[in-house]
């Protein structure tokens, strides 16, 4: 079955998205345009399937083994695949589960599942799953912005979502079972929560955007992708965003914990001066209570994408959930979350999209462990959907 290109599917997309979006992020660069019309798929088999790229040489301690791209209008099963903005991996099906943020009527939100073979590389979809509330609903336009998943050893999902402040909806933690369902939500710390006049809480499209579970399926952690309104400022290309990062107790059913995560600035002065520029924490992978990678996204209006992934400790950070409101500049007595560069994926070599979604995959007959990222083209004619995976030297975290 060849794919074909329909402009006015895009354009309805395209009108769709700036609402929640708002305009200067949806108005990719120009040039990215041509970009996407290089990797686009011209045709594909009965089912849509991701083309592999030739790879370029990656540091040893991170090998790209591959990366597979979908045009925005890729259909499957009756939904445009795109907005995938998390991604989680189900060892025992050996297939992952990834996230779509559309929530807009015609759209609805799901989770597709994905097949990704290594040799040789390419992705191919294998099931979308509408969600659902926990009486089999389906949530109202606006209701959800879905951006994290995580699978637990018990055959449930966690999905995160921002909210919409314009529509006065909140964020939440809630778990869902692989039909799709809700099943329960964790109660958030007052904090975290929007009130009337938006003076405390998340910012609108800034919340929940990462998710991850610790190997023995106890903690869950997300993170605000930049500060909560009382802690501080945006990122900007002078300085980074005091984010928090939170961690839940799921044998408790409780959110304990709450470290301060500073962002990096923005990489790049955008062109135009005032055109759209961005940064902030869009996924986590946990490798034990302690210790987590971070992906920071970093976008600018006329230069692109700046992605960098990062090994973070919590040891010697100070707990900072009695504290309601950080003090702007920071209390040095507030030790923040370690950081530690592994990688700028942009020393790659290759084009870069909104990648937001990491999770490990299974590991490597060599002993290495597997990472799969996956971006959120925002149903935009000028992106495109990035699948890439790398083999890890478990050793370099």
């Amino acid at each position: 079955m060849t794919i074909e290109f329909h402009p006015p599917a895009f354009a309805r997309h395209l009108w769709k998205t700036i609402a929640p979006r708002t305009k200067a992020r949806y108005l990719y660069k120009a040039n990215l345009c041509l970009l996407c019309a290089a990797i686009s798929l011209s045709g594909c088999d009965d089912l849509p399937r991701g083309r592999a790229e030739s790879q370029p040489p990656a540091p040893a301690a991170f090998a790209l083994l591959g990366q597979a791209s979908f045009r925005t209008g890729t259909e499957f099963e009756g939904t445009e695949i795109g907005g995938l903005s998390g991604i989680t991996y189900d060892s025992e099906r050996d297939l992952y589960y990834a996230i779509s943020d559309d929530r807009q009527a015609p759209g609805f939100p799901r989770f597709y599942t994905l097949n990704i073979d290594l040799d040789p590389f390419g992705v191919t979809p294998v099931a979308v799953t509408p969600v659902t509330d926990n009486n089999g609903r389906p949530f109202g336009e606006f209701q959800v912005d879905l951006e994290g998943i995580a699978r637990t050893s018990d055959r449930t999902l966690w999905i995160s979502s921002e909210g919409d402040l314009r529509f006065s909806v909140s964020p939440f933690l809630q778990s869902f079972s692989l039909s799709g369902q809700a099943i329960a939500s964790l109660p958030l710390p007052e904090k975290f929560l929007p009130d009337r006049d938006r003076r405390r809480g998340i910012r609108h499209n800034l919340a929940f955007e990462s998710l991850a579970l610790t190997p023995d399926g106890r903690y869950l952690f997300s993170a605000t992708e930049n500060a909560l309104v009382q802690d501080g400022p945006i990122a900007d290309t002078r300085q980074g965003s005091p984010s928090r990062l939170l961690r839940c107790d799921l044998d408790r059913q409780r959110c304990d914990r709450e470290y301060l995560y500073l962002t990096e600035a923005i990489a790049d002065e955008p062109n135009p001066a005032d055109g759209f520029k961005s940064n902030g924490l869009v996924e986590l992978v946990a490798l034990d209570e302690r210790h987590l990678l971070s992906l920071e996204r970093s976008y600018s209006a006329g230069v692109g994408n700046t992605i960098r992934l990062f090994a973070i400790d919590l040891t010697a950070a100070t707990p900072i959930e009695p504290i309601d409101a950080l003090q702007w500049p920071l209390d040095p007595a507030i030790v923040p979350v370690e950081k530690r560069l592994l990688l700028d994926l942009n020393s790659l070599g290759i084009p870069l999209d909104n990648l937001e979604g990491m999770t490990w995959g299974p590991p490597l007959p060599d002993g290495r462990r597997s990472l799969v990222l996956v971006s959120d083209n925002n149903f935009n004619p000028f992106q495109f959907t990035q699948i890439i995976v790398f083999s890890v030297d478990p050793d370099s975290l």
